[in-house]
């Protein structure tokens, strides 16, 4: 079952959806916070999750990000990660108030840039029981080397001095300007696997979405160049780390480095020829196995000892 929700983040409203089991529990159930991709929605890959969540006898809520989707705040299209991990922190926060939930039970899951996001979240909120990742990306990273660590520097140079000059445009009063998230499909045929498959999942009945952002206001970009995800990774410990990725992905080097960062329980998990992409859709059912007996093992009732 799902049910339309909504919580407060630094003072903005955002949207969710609570995924609760279909049948009746004996007792409060443990729960996960679902995080979508960046410029995702709620609708889209971190619904398909939450659902398999809730099928397993988990509770799961989704939400849109502040300033995107249904979600509150202005200006539109910004991409905040300080914000992005405040929303995470928040939707446990509203989790523990739900009589269904058991508070000490609650674990995360991020996808593509939330699974950055997740681990400074859990990192210093320890209600934050047990962490998994799909696709994980951190995006400071990805606007400073690219999604293979081969970008060009002129290229962040460019977006930084882009970013400056839509400051001084907001500091007069005139529209934001904003950078298109998504390449033409020109663009994407050019850039190879990862571009095509990023603008085929979001401009096409593959995945797109009317409420998902197509477009970042450009005074994200140093909000997201200062973004550093796992440099602190190491304190999650001795909660557990699941991270799971697509041998083919082009960002899956950065789980790998995550994970090196990290201390024990933590793992990574390869998903046999999928790319970065796949893991939103087509490979939930994989992707799922791991996660279920994860979350699990780790959120039960009287867990002892982590595990991965």
């Amino acid at each position: 079952m799902r049910t339309d929700v909504t919580f407060t983040s630094a003072g903005i409203t955002l949207a969710g959806h609570l995924y609760t089991p279909d049948t009746a529990a004996d007792g409060p159930l443990a729960a996960v916070v679902v995080a979508h991709p960046g410029g995702g929605v709620k609708e889209q890959t971190a619904g398909a999750y939450a659902q398999r969540l809730a099928d397993a006898g988990f509770v799961a809520l989704t939400y849109d990000a502040a300033y995107q989707g249904e979600s509150g705040g202005t200006p539109r299209g910004t991409e905040d990660p300080a914000q992005r991990v405040e929303d995470i922190k928040n939707a446990v926060s509203y989790l523990t108030t739900r009589p269904e939930i058991d508070s000490d039970r609650i674990g995360a899951l991020g996808i593509c840039a939330s699974g950055g996001y997740v681990i400074p979240a859990a990192v210093t909120d320890h209600r934050i029981r047990a962490v998994a990742t799909a696709s994980a990306v951190d995006l400071g990273l990805y606007f400073r080397v690219g999604p293979d660590g081969t970008q060009d520097p002129a290229v962040l140079q460019a977006l930084l001095d882009a970013a400056a000059a839509a400051r001084t445009t907001e500091a007069a009063g005139e529209p934001l300007p904003t950078m298109s998230v998504l390449p033409t499909e020109e663009e994407a045929r050019a850039g190879g696997r990862y571009s095509y498959e990023a603008w085929e999942y979001y401009s096409t009945d593959r995945g797109r979405h009317p409420r998902q952002a197509d477009e970042f206001t450009f005074s994200s970009v140093d909000k997201i160049v200062n973004f550093d995800a796992f440099h602190l990774i190491g304190l999650l410990a001795p909660r557990p780390l699941l991270m799971i990725a697509g041998s083919e992905a082009a960002t899956a080097w950065m789980s790998e480095e995550a994970v090196k960062k990290a201390n024990e329980p933590k793992r990574l998990h390869w998903i046999e020829g999928a790319s970065h992409v796949d893991l939103y859709d087509r490979y939930v059912p994989q992707v799922t196995t791991e996660l279920l007996p994860f979350f699990t093992q780790n959120l039960a009732a009287q867990t002892a000892h982590a595990t991965v």
